[in-house]
């Protein structure tokens, strides 16, 4: 098990345009979070500085040029100032092309310091993809922007987290008339696997995963479709022949309800709204957002960059605290 005073962990502040420097310099300054690790800020401190403002407090920052002068110690905050973006050149609460460049450059370089072993882990604050896009960086999501980034091809997913329940996807970011190409008995294995394997480095022992069905009423014994007789009931009975600890299908309508019930650890879905929906239902305001299976973890808030409160002082930091603690737990299977 990883000790986490050797944690050295990046932080990037998000879109300038939203909530994200604030929600940092909130959970920096919170006493809890602080201790957890070394963390090193790798954005522009004037957009820090703003945060600042905004959040009316500061945070103790050493400011190096290169990650070699970062000297692990909990509580420490480091920053490398990249210089790339000033507060002159956008505007809080209204989506900003230069600002879309600058998060994405900034997480760039993060994530190029991360491959040589310099940083354990990333939490960064809340991007918007339009905005990226506009600045030049193309990219089918955010996950598949980090792992092109990382030079990753296959093994990763996003996985979303409220409080005790983990929730993965089977599909994810693609047009509903694909889905059902992509329901292989292969690729849901793959999907128990990667959450199997997930939730085990987060430190639960034989954790539970429900998978739900794609057709209504499980397919009805393949009246209203056969991908569970295909491909889902294959996978599962597969895996627990593995002997991992997975049950279903279930029916998708009523899996929430089951969820409620059961102590169950991750809800495995077949598409993006068939879990979203509920999830967020469920409380998206304290969920987090796991890009895992990638060379370096990375959570963020589940929440967007929230343009209608930005600069007002009151954005929430649970969730952004929730994703610290996971990305902690996740290199070191600590539990809080």
């Amino acid at each position: 098990m990883k000790d986490t005073r050797n944690l050295v962990l990046g932080v990037t502040l998000g879109d300038a345009t939203g909530i994200g420097p604030e929600l940092i310099v909130k959970a920096l300054n919170d006493n809890e979070i602080k201790k957890l690790a070394t963390w090193v800020i790798v954005d522009d401190k004037r957009v820090l500085k703003q945060g600042e403002e905004i959040a009316g407090s500061q945070i103790d920052i050493i400011e190096i040029e290169e990650i070699s002068q970062v000297v692990p110690e909990n509580g420490k905050i480091y920053i490398i100032d990249l210089k790339n973006l000033d507060p002159k050149d956008y505007k809080l609460g209204v989506l900003s092309e230069k600002a879309g460049k600058a998060s994405g450059d900034t997480l760039k370089y993060l994530l190029e310091i991360s491959q040589h072993n310099k940083i354990d882990g990333v939490i960064y604050g809340p991007l918007n993809k339009e905005a990226l896009q506009r600045g030049g960086h193309h990219f089918k999501d955010e996950l598949h922007f980090f792992a092109d980034l990382l030079n990753c091809k296959h093994g990763f997913g996003e996985i979303n987290i409220l409080d005790d329940l983990w929730i993965c996807r089977v599909t994810s970011h693609i047009p509903m008339k694909e889905v059902s190409s992509y329901i292989t008995k292969e690729n849901v294995l793959d999907r128990i696997h990667f959450a199997h394997r997930n939730l085990t480095r987060a430190g639960y022992n034989n954790p539970k995963i429900a998978v739900a069905s794609y057709n209504p009423h499980s397919g009805e014994g393949g009246l209203t479709g056969t991908e569970e007789i295909d491909a889902i009931i294959p996978a599962v009975k597969e895996a627990q022949k593995e002997g991992i600890n997975v049950v279903g299908p279930y029916s998708a309508d009523t899996i929430f309800l089951r969820l409620e019930k059961e102590a169950i650890n991750c809800l495995l879905a077949m598409y993006h709204d068939q879990a979203q929906i509920g999830m967020k239902l469920m409380g998206f305001n304290r969920g987090v957002t796991m890009s895992a299976g990638l060379p370096v973890v990375l959570t963020t808030p589940a929440h967007g960059t929230a343009f209608d409160i930005a600069g007002k002082g009151i954005a929430d930091i649970g969730p952004t605290k929730a994703a610290i603690k996971m990305l902690v737990r996740m290199n070191s299977n600590n539990k809080f």
